[in-house]
C-alpha cells in the first residue's frame, strides 16, 4: 500500500435517515458491543466494513482486503488519481440506497477529469467510525468523530442528519474542521414534533439551502402518483425520503450536467432571497452547488440559497426584478399580473405576478423569478394588469375609463421602469415604457418595455 500515502483523498460524506456514520446510535447495547470489540482488538482481515473500488461506471464495485496491497491493483487503483469515497448513511430496510450506484456512475462518467472511486460500505455495521480508520491510506486523513473520517482534502454533508446532532459541539458533528473544505447541502429541515431529519445549522464553510431547506419541490405526497409510475411498489418509501435523498441527487445532477450548473448566494433567510435581494457575488457571496464548488474557507460559515426544480436537471435562472409605482386609485390595489419576458435566445410567455401586499402610493416592489429554460439576454418585457382582485376598485375602474366632468378623472396605476438583475449574469438592466406619453396602466392593459439608460433627470432608450 507505499503508492497509496502519495494520494490525496476527495471526500463525499452521505449522511442520510436518522442515525449517521458518526459513532452515534440509536441503540445503546449496540455501542457497548462494539466497544467490547474494539477492547479485544478484533483483527482487520475480520472487519464488518467492505471497501469497494469501482472500475467503470458499470461496475457494482471489487473489493479490497485490508492489509492487502494486492486487492488494489486486482480493482483497478491507479495512484496518481485522486480518491473520492462515498460514505452511505443508515438504511432503513438494511440494503444499499440505489443512489450509491448512480454516484459511483456520476463519478466514474468523468472521463475529462479522472478520479478513484471506492464506497465505505458499512451496511451491516451500526457505527462506520472505528473500522474507517483503515482508510487513512493518504498521510492526508485521520480518524473523524463527526462524520466517519477527517480529512485533510475536502469533505461533503448531504442532508446531515439533525436528530442528536442539532445544537451539539463541532466536535460531535460535521464541522469546518474535519477537512480543509467542507460543504452541506441541506434539504429536509421540516420540523416534526421539535425535530428534522436534517440538520438546520451550518456544519461547513459553505452551507446550500436549495427552495429554503426544508423541503423540496416534487416531494410532497400529492406527487405519490407521479412515483408510482416511476418507482412501483416502492414509490411510497421513494416518496417519504424523496426531501431527504434531494442532496444527492443535487450532487449527482452537477456531475452529469457540466454545461448547467446550479448558482447559490448568499442570503439571510429564505424570505430575503425570494425578495430577489441576494444575488449579488461580491466577495465569495455566491458559489456553484455540488462536486464543482468554489473552495473558499472563511472565518465564519456562509449560508447560501437558491431555488430549482422539481426533477433533474435541476438549474434554474435566477431573476430580481425591481418594479416602482405610483398608484393613483384612494385605496391600496391588489392586482394580478403577469410579465412575459423575450430574450435573445427564448422568450418566457405570462409569468405569475403577486406581490402579497396592496400597492401604495410610490413604492418600489422587488421579488424574484426563477425560469428553468435559458432566454439569454433580456431585451424587451411585456407587463400586463390581468384583473382586478379587489371588488372595492371597480368603481374607480370605472372612472379610469370614462370622464366625469370636464376633465378625464384618472384612477390607475403609473409604471415608470422595470429594473432586472440576472443572477447567473450579474447583468443590471432597465426598461422604459415603450410608449413614454401614457406610463398609466389599467385592468386588462399590457405595456411593452424596452431597454433604456435612466439617470436622476430622464430617461432615454437605448438605441438597439
Amino acid at each position: 500500500m507505499g503508492n497509496c500515502l502519495r494520494v490525496s483523498i476527495f471526500l463525499v460524506l452521505c449522511i442520510f435517515i436518522q442515525s449517521s456514520t458518526s459513532g452515534r446510535s440509536l441503540e445503546p447495547e449496540l455501542i457497548g458491543r462494539r466497544s467490547r470489540a474494539v477492547e479485544t482488538k478484533k483483527s482487520l482481515q475480520e472487519t464488518e466494513t467492505r471497501f469497494l473500488l469501482f472500475k467503470d461506471e458499470t461496475n457494482k464495485g471489487c473489493q479490497i482486503r485490508l492489509n492487502h496491497p494486492d486487492t488494489l491493483r486486482e480493482c483497478g487503483f491507479n495512484s496518481s488519481l485522486p480518491l473520492v469515497v462515498i460514505i452511505h448513511g443508515w438504511s432503513v430496510d438494511g440494503m444499499l440506497e440505489s443512489w450509491v450506484w448512480q454516484m459511483a456512475a456520476a463519478l466514474k462518467s468523468r472521463t475529462a477529469q479522472p478520479v478513484n472511486v471506492g464506497l465505505a460500505d458499512w451496511i451491516t455495521y451500526r457505527i462506520a467510525g472505528p473500522e474507517l480508520t483503515p482508510l487513512s491510506w493518504s498521510s492526508d486523513s485521520i480518524l473523524s468523530r463527526s462524520t466517519g473520517v477527517r480529512t485533510r482534502g475536502i469533505g461533503k454533508g448531504l442532508d446531515a442528519a439533525g436528530p442528536l446532532f442539532e445544537g451539539t459541539s463541532p466536535s460531535d458533528r460535521l464541522s469546518p474542521d474535519d477537512a480543509n473544505f467542507v460543504d452541506a447541502i441541506h434539504t429536509f429541515t421540516q420540523e416534526h414534533m421539535g425535530l428534522s431529519v436534517g440538520i438546520k445549522q451550518p456544519v461547513g464553510h459553505y452551507d446550500f439551502y436549495p427552495n429554503g431547506g426544508s423541503f423540496q419541490p416534487g416531494c410532497h405526497f400529492l406527487e405519490l402518483y407521479k412515483h408510482i409510475a416511476q418507482h412501483g411498489l416502492n414509490a411510497i418509501s421513494q416518496t417519504i425520503k424523496c426531501a431527504h435523498e434531494r442532496s444527492v441527487h443535487l450532487f449527482i445532477d452537477s456531475l452529469l450536467h457540466d454545461h448547467m450548473q446550479s448558482m447559490a448566494y448568499q442570503c439571510s433567510d429564505m424570505d430575503s432571497f425570494s425578495q430577489g435581494l441576494c444575488l449579488s457575488c461580491k466577495k465569495g457571496r455566491c458559489n456553484t452547488l455540488g462536486y464543482h464548488i468554489r473552495q473558499e474557507r472563511h472565518s465564519k460559515s456562509k449560508k447560501l440559497f437558491l431555488v430549482t426544480r422539481a426533477q433533474s436537471p435541476f438549474k434554474v435562472y435566477h431573476y430580481q426584478f425591481k418594479i416602482q409605482f405610483i398608484n393613483q386609485i384612494e385605496k391600496p390595489v391588489e392586482p394580478t399580473f403577469t410579465m412575459s419576458l423575450l430574450g435573445t435566445k427564448e422568450e418566457r410567455q405570462k409569468i405569475p405576478i403577486t406581490l402579497g401586499e396592496g400597492i401604495i402610493s410610490n413604492k418600489t416592489y422587488s421579488f424574484l423569478i426563477t425560469l428553468d429554460l435559458d432566454i439569454g439576454e433580456l431585451i424587451m418585457i411585456r407587463f400586463k394588469w390581468e384583473n382586478s382582485a379587489v371588488w372595492a376598485n371597480i368603481w374607480n375602474t370605472v372612472q379610469t375609463i370614462i370622464p366625469w366632468g370636464t376633465k378625464p378623472h384618472y384612477s390607475g396605476l403609473v409604471l415608470k421602469t422595470i429594473r432586472v438583475k440576472a443572477g447567473e449574469t450579474q447583468q443590471r438592466m432597465t426598461f422604459c415604457s415603450e410608449i413614454t406619453d401614457d406610463l398609466q396602466l389599467h385592468p386588462t392593459q399590457e405595456k411593452t418595455f424596452v431597454k433604456c439608460e435612466v439617470n436622476s433627470k430622464k430617461s432615454k432608450r437605448k438605441i438597439r
